[in-house]
């Protein structure tokens, strides 16, 4: 008898924990029971919706306390598992006594909570039904509203421009950007993408298919799941404040055999650069060519590759080398090149779990964008940033170790955080440039500078003694404890990008074609590139911070060299 008690005993106490979840998980169902049947016997009548209704059990469960307070501070901790907590502890909670900082950091996770809340209701509620208050084509909508279409991913025909605004999509936001990009036709779908076009998609179904609001137009539609809600916006391009022109690139001499090279081509008296550029976007090329009274439009291609310019006084007018050698202008329209926007999840998990590893502030988001449109699969991330899923990474909202991206970005460093994955690209760039990159981005967001107070205050200082060992110790750990590494220096893949991309993708093991690799060196800069004036102070840099900074740069020159890869780039080494 006392030996099947001691085994049950054993058994108990192995288990004790999942017995305590499990029971947790059975009173608050009850609980949640409860809340609905005394919502169901409340008069009629039109009120919000609960915020209880739309939280898991798990959030529940942590806001009575039944998860470690810990797990707030932790970023691995899903940020579903943090929504309810404000929420449950209702209006008259009142914050506790406790020390200032204590104080301070509630309040920040609190507005976290918040926000993240906010989001997770709008994501959770769905499509609304159709009915009376179901939504309609925008009213306020200054173009023409075409119809519900359906949208086929692979043959899509509204691929000119695509991004994403999980928040404050709206049907003029989507229009606008289209006209801006010389766009005729402007398509929502599921409440918060935006895809613009020349050509209508084939196939259209019944208006109740196009059934979800806008994220920030209630009562407007905006597409549905694989629906695109379609307007012609042709008639907002000539007011368009914004409205993209072209860019000249250069003179280049014209390819061997033109018919071959150029898709299309326009032969009018005095043909003009806006005459040739409006023929070739409205075709949807990203490049119009001008011989003369010749108009041509092309893509980028290994025959012109836009790599060899000439001296621009061959390209005159009135030259008589531009007639007699075969020279011509190109012009960068305002139209993207299409060949490299497609981009999916993996068909199947991946068996090599990668890591695209960088110090904040080394470039990671670009090498992202440049990886995605190269191999046509979406990029993930340890951590989960609203504004980048908003801007068209929808790997950031899939779990980091889901395997359905072709790798994962990490600012992790440590052995335990490295091993987890098989192999990683490590990308380095040079610590003055990364430390301004990230205190930027802390200061001002992912496109701003930070202000001139920021500078002068003892935040930067501060910044620049806690992060420059950490831009060293971040490298040092996965030339360590990295089980197979692809070192990559920021510098060198601005300089070198089809090369060193091309390197960058075989490591990745995906086949690309040169053509893909061209459309996305045409489409290099993507939409989080920095703009507008740097700060006045170009050397924000003490002669303090330069030898500790120095230093770092020598330690990682030298452990570069020990783990036979090339050493820094000599830009690094000390100023």
């Amino acid at each position: 008898m006392a030996k099947p008690f001691f085994r049950l005993q054993k058994f108990l106490r192995r288990t004790q924990f999942l017995l305590f979840f499990l029971t947790a998980a059975y009173l608050m169902t009850g609980s949640l029971l409860l809340l609905q049947r005394a919502r169901v016997g409340l008069p009629p009548g039109p009120r919000a919706p609960g915020p209880l209704q739309a939280l898991p059990v798990a959030a529940v469960a942590l806001g009575v306390g039944l998860l470690d307070s810990r797990a707030l501070h932790d970023p691995r901790v899903s940020p579903e598992l943090l929504l309810g907590v404000d929420v449950l502890r209702g209006p008259l909670a009142r914050p506790r006594p406790g020390p200032r900082w204590l104080r301070s950091r509630n309040s920040e996770l609190r507005q976290l909570r918040r926000r993240w809340f906010h989001r997770f209701m709008g994501d959770s509620q769905g499509p609304p039904a159709l009915g009376p208050e179901a939504p309609r084509p925008a009213t306020s909508s200054r173009g023409t509203y075409v119809g519900c279409f359906s949208d086929n991913g692979q043959e899509r025909t509204l691929k000119g421009a695509v991004f994403f605004d999980l928040r404050k999509m709206t049907v003029p936001h989507c229009q606008d950007a289209c006209a801006e990009r010389s766009y005729l036709y402007a398509g929502l779908e599921a409440g918060a993408e935006c895809y613009c076009g020349n050509r209508l998609p084939v196939v259209s179904v019944g208006p109740e298919e196009c059934n979800h609001e806008c994220k920030g137009e209630k009562s407007s539609v905006c597409g549905g799941v694989g629906r695109l809600s379609v307007y012609r916006v042709e008639e907002l391009q000539p007011s368009s404040r914004k409205r993209r022109t072209v860019t000249y690139r250069g003179c280049f001499r014209l390819p061997g055999n033109v018919t071959h090279a150029f898709a299309d081509s326009l032969v009018q008296a005095n043909v003009t650069v806006e005459t040739c550029s409006g023929f070739c976007s409205q075709k949807e090329f990203p490049l119009a060519v001008l011989r003369g009274w010749e108009c041509y439009c092309a893509y980028p291609t290994p025959q012109f590759n836009l790599r060899d310019a000439v001296d621009s006084s061959l390209c005159g007018q009135e030259s008589e080398a531009q007639r007699l050698a075969e020279y011509c202008e190109v012009y960068q329209t305002p139209v993207q090149d299409t060949r490299c926007t497609d981009r999916r999840f993996l068909p199947t998990k991946s068996k090599v779990f990668v890591a695209l590893s960088s110090f904040p502030g080394a470039g990671n988001t670009w090498a992202r964008h440049l990886i995605e449109h190269a191999t046509g699969f979406y990029t993930g991330s340890y951590y989960f940033d609203g504004t980048l899923y908003n801007k068209g990474f929808k790997g950031e909202k899939d779990h980091w170790r889901s395997r359905r991206t072709i790798c994962v970005k990490t600012h992790e460093s440590g052995r335990r955080e490295i091993e987890m994955f098989d192999s990683a690209i490590l990308l380095i760039r040079n610590p003055y440039r990364s430390l301004v990159a990230e205190f930027n981005r802390k200061c001002a967001g992912h496109l701003g500078y930070a202000a001139d107070r920021n500078w002068k205050s003892k935040e930067w200082p501060d910044f620049v003694n806690s992060y420059a060992s950490w831009w060293s110790s971040h490298v040092l750990d996965w030339l360590k404890y990295g089980k197979r590494l692809l070192v990559v220096h920021y510098e060198e893949l601005r300089r070198s990008l089809v090369p060193t991309l091309r390197e960058m993708v075989a490591f990745l093991n995906v086949s690309v074609s040169e053509e893909r690799l061209l459309c996305v060196e045409n489409n290099k800069e993507g939409s989080f590139r920095r703009r507008g004036r740097r700060p006045q102070d170009p050397e924000p840099f003490t002669p303090e911070m330069k030898d500790l900074i120095n230093g770092y740069i020598r330690t990682v020159d030298q452990a570069l060299r020990d783990h036979n890869w090339a050493g820094l780039p000599r830009e690094y080494v000390p100023r």
